[in-house]
């Protein structure tokens, strides 16, 4: 049996969403415990993703209906 990723399938590779890297402080770069300071775009060899490092697109915020549109 396969099992069913969070977030999709098709998730780009990246130090930002890897289990091994943690973000610095100003969130530009990623430090991790195998290559030690990394861009958040790149990743290695020992890429594992976490998809609780992840945070998913927001959907867009729909306006608000008039009572209008709702009528016959």
């Amino acid at each position: 049996m396969f099992k069913k990723k969070l977030f999709g399938k098709n998730i780009e590779p990246a130090c930002e969403y890897c289990e091994h890297g943690n973000l610095t402080i100003d969130g530009a770069m990623v430090l991790c415990e195998k290559k030690g300071l990394m861009e958040k775009s790149f990743h290695c060899r020992a890429y594992l993703y976490s998809p609780l490092k992840r945070e998913p697109k927001r959907s867009p915020i729909l306006k608000p209906h008039d009572k209008s549109e709702f009528e016959i």
